[in-house]
């Protein structure tokens, strides 16, 4: 009896940590060494709007880099908000815009193609760092004017980068969930807009 216990706990443990619930690694890795870092946020005040600068950095592990040299196209989802913060109600968001990109190697012309899906817009790179810069740079993003927010209350931006597992291959897929080379992702970081 104890056996089939010590056997039931181990089953269900794989499948938790298959199924990314439990994915140790995964999250300790990523609390030493995050792959994507914003730095350098610049919010300010420009003719009675707020804008938005900063810049991504994208560390690609060894994995995510093997498969862009494949030809594998990798792809982010950015997100931006602007909320009012709240203290008995769910924070109120303001102000929202999503950007998706993604970098592919183009081995035809050794070079590496960063698209802006939204519009489509695309570039060409010699090298995957130069990519990687212009991946990352947000440049004077509007977000919204100052007389839409009330100066009594407190109001926040945040960045988070989300990489889409769903977008790589099906073969890929499942350890790309609980491999913590795959963690290429951010969490929300929030920054405070003085009005």
């Amino acid at each position: 009896m104890h056996a089939y216990a010590s056997s039931k706990f181990l089953s269900l443990l794989c499948l938790l940590i298959l199924a990314g619930i439990f994915p140790v690694s995964a999250r300790h890795a990523h609390a030493q060494n995050p792959r994507v870092e914003i730095k350098d946020v610049l919010i300010n005040r420009q003719d009675g709007h707020y804008q938005l600068s900063a810049n991504i950095v994208y560390n690609l592990s060894s994995k995510a880099r093997n498969a862009l040299q494949k030809g594998i196209p990798l792809y982010w989802d950015v997100s931006v908000k602007v909320a009012q913060s709240r203290n008995w109600m769910w924070d109120k968001t303001i102000f929202s815009y999503s950007t998706r990109l993604r970098i592919q190697y183009q081995a035809l012309f050794n070079s590496y193609r960063v698209t802006r899906i939204e519009n489509n817009e695309s570039e060409s790179y010699s090298n995957l760092q130069a990519a990687l810069t212009d991946m990352g740079l947000i440049k004077d993003l509007m977000l919204v004017k100052q007389s839409e927010m009330d100066p009594d209350e407190k109001y926040y931006a945040g960045i988070k980068v989300n990489f889409d597992r769903e977008a790589l291959p099906l073969p890929l897929r499942p350890e790309s969930y609980v491999n913590s080379q795959w963690y290429l992702s951010s969490d929300w970081m929030l920054w405070p807009v003085e009005n």
